[in-house]
């Protein structure tokens, strides 16, 4: 007998069992630095919404701490400089958490939340007659991309 044919082999093969969250991050670091990276930075948010008014807590968001640095994203230029006057009350109340023990300046960066604007465009409707002024001008274009340009303009015209 030869060796088992490759569709034997193929089907034989099962994926691995799913691994639990837990065996996840025991198993791979990178994850579990990535996990307590993210978990940091949520208790982090928690005492800066904490110290600030309530009506700035959507608007602000902790990227990072690190070298006597805290860093808040804000969501628009108003936030940015509300928060910037508000930043010495700010930097004294955290100074007196220990999770912010040499806190020495607070910066403060726009950074619009990741919403698809929807544009509006103003479709303008290209006549017949345009469309054939269009073609008449890209007859004479010797330039092959401008000439192909022009013709596809002219195809967007409305024909009745």
């Amino acid at each position: 007998m030869g060796a088992p044919s490759s569709e034997a082999t193929a089907m034989s093969l099962r994926p691995p069992k799913a691994k639990t969250p837990n065996a996840l991050l025991r198993e791979h670091k990178p994850l579990q630095a990535l996990f307590s990276a993210a978990q940091r930075l949520g208790k982090l948010q928690a005492l800066v919404e904490a110290q600030l008014e309530p009506a700035a807590r959507e608007h602000c968001q902790v990227a990072s701490w690190h070298d006597g640095c805290l860093l808040l994203l804000t969501s628009n230029g108003h936030w940015a400089t509300r928060l910037h006057y508000q930043q010495r009350r700010l930097q004294r109340l955290l100074q007196a958490l220990p999770e912010f023990t040499g806190l020495q300046k607070i910066q403060v960066k726009v950074r619009p939340p990741n919403t698809h604007a929807t544009y509006q465009t103003n479709k303008t409707e290209l006549s017949e007659a345009a469309a054939d002024s269009l073609c008449s001008a890209a007859e004479g274009i010797d330039d092959p991309k401008l000439r192909a340009a022009l013709e596809r303009l002219a195809r967007n015209a409305k024909r009745d």
